[in-house]
C-alpha cells in the first residue's frame, strides 16, 4: 500500500514534467501562402531564402503554401491553414472581405517603383498593334485571360479594356481561356494564343529567365498603375505572432545579404501599407458589377434602379475615402 501512495504522489510531478517536455518540443509554425503567378518551383525557389530567414528571426516555423490558383490561398486562410500570405490586390480584397485578412504590406520593386501595370500582349509577328484592332478581329483570335481572382490578368483589363468598351471577352473571341501569367506568356510566344493578358512585373521575370520567349512579345496596351501585391495575415492571429512578423518585415533587406535575396527577388524593402490600398481595385470591381447590371436585358428599368442604388452609394463612399487620402484611382 505505502508502494501505491508513493507512486501515486508522484504523478503530478510526472505529469508536469511530460507537460513541460512536451510544450518544450511544441514548434510554434506559420504557413506563408504564396499567389500562382508562375509555376511552383519557381515561386519556391524564389521564396525558400526569405522563408527560411523569417524562420530564424521570428521563432517560427515558416512554411511556404504554394496553391495552383488564388482561391486555394483565399480558401486556406479562411478555414485557418494560411496564416499570412503574399496577394494580388484583387485576391486580397477576397482575403479582407471573406478570410478575416488584412492588409499589413506592400512589395516594392528593387527599382522602388510604387506598382506595376497590367498589360495585353501579342507575338511581335502579329498584325495587331492596338486594342481597337483587337476587338475588330476578335472573332478570329484566341484569347488568354488571367485567373479570375488575378488583378493584373483578369480585373484590371475587365475593367478598362472590356467594361468600358461594353463587351465580355468570353463573348467576342474566338476562343477565350484562362491562365496564369506565365502560361499566358509562353502561349503567346508559342503562337498557341494571339492575345493575352500578362503585367510589366511578369515582362521583367520573363525577360532575365526566357529572353527569347520575351524577345517574341509585343505590348498592345498598358494599364494605369496598379499598387503593387500586399502581404495580407490573419486578424485573429495572436499578438506574439503579430508582432514577430512585423518586426521581421520591417527589419528585413536592413542586411547587404537580406537585400540580395530580395533583388534576386525583383524586389527592394516591404512597405508598411493597409486596407486602403485595395481601394482603387474595390471601385473598378463596383463598376464592373454595375456595368454588368446596365447590360443584362433580362432586368426592368426598375431592377436595374434597386440594384445599382447600393453600387453607387458604395462608390461614393470610397470616392470620399479616397479624396480624404489624397488618392486618385488607379
Amino acid at each position: 500500500m505505502k508502494k501505491i501512495y508513493k507512486v501515486l504522489a508522484t504523478l503530478p510531478l510526472t505529469v508536469s514534467m511530460l507537460m513541460g517536455v512536451a510544450q518544450a518540443q511544441e514548434v510554434k509554425e506559420l504557413n506563408f501562402g504564396i499567389i500562382s503567378t508562375e509555376s511552383s518551383q519557381n515561386l519556391k525557389n524564389k521564396w525558400e531564402p526569405l522563408l527560411a530567414e523569417m524562420s530564424k528571426k521570428t521563432g517560427y516555423q515558416v512554411k511556404g503554401f504554394f496553391a495552383p490558383d488564388y482561391a486555394g490561398i483565399i480558401q486556406g486562410m479562411r478555414f485557418n491553414k494560411v496564416d499570412l500570405a503574399l496577394f494580388g490586390n484583387n485576391s486580397a480584397m477576397e482575403a479582407v472581405d471573406r478570410a478575416k485578412g488584412e492588409v499589413i504590406y506592400q512589395l516594392v520593386n528593387k527599382e522602388g517603383q510604387p506598382g506595376y501595370w497590367s498589360l495585353l500582349i501579342t507575338h511581335k509577328d502579329s498584325p495587331i498593334n492596338s486594342v481597337e484592332e483587337m476587338l475588330a478581329q476578335a472573332a478570329n483570335l484566341n484569347f488568354g485571360n488571367g485567373d479570375p481572382n488575378s488583378t493584373s490578368g483578369y480585373l484590371v483589363p475587365g475593367y478598362y479594356v472590356f467594361a468600358q468598351n461594353n463587351v465580355e471577352p468570353n463573348k467576342i473571341f474566338k476562343r477565350s481561356m484562362n491562365g496564369n501569367h506565365e502560361v499566358n506568356a509562353l502561349s503567346v510566344a508559342n503562337k498557341q494564343l494571339d492575345v493575352a493578358t500578362f503585367n510589366t512585373g511578369a515582362m521583367e521575370r520573363l525577360k532575365k529567365n526566357s529572353p527569347d520567349k520575351a524577345e517574341k512579345l509585343k505590348v498592345i496596351w498598358k494599364s494605369p498603375l496598379i499598387p503593387d501585391n500586399p502581404i495580407v495575415w490573419r486578424t485573429d492571429l495572436s499578438d506574439d505572432a503579430k508582432r514577430a512578423i512585423k518586426m521581421f518585415f520591417d527589419a528585413y533587406g536592413d542586411e547587404a545579404v537580406d537585400m540580395k535575396v530580395l533583388n534576386d527577388m525583383g524586389l527592394s524593402k516591404f512597405k508598411p501599407s493597409d486596407n486602403d490600398q485595395l481601394l482603387p481595385i474595390r471601385q473598378l470591381d463596383l463598376f464592373k458589377q454595375r456595368s454588368a447590371i446596365v447590360s443584362d436585358e433580362k432586368l426592368s428599368a426598375a431592377q436595374k434602379e434597386e440594384k445599382i442604388a447600393p453600387l453607387d452609394a458604395e462608390l461614393e463612399k470610397i470616392s470620399l475615402r479616397m479624396k480624404e487620402l489624397g488618392k486618385t484611382p488607379s
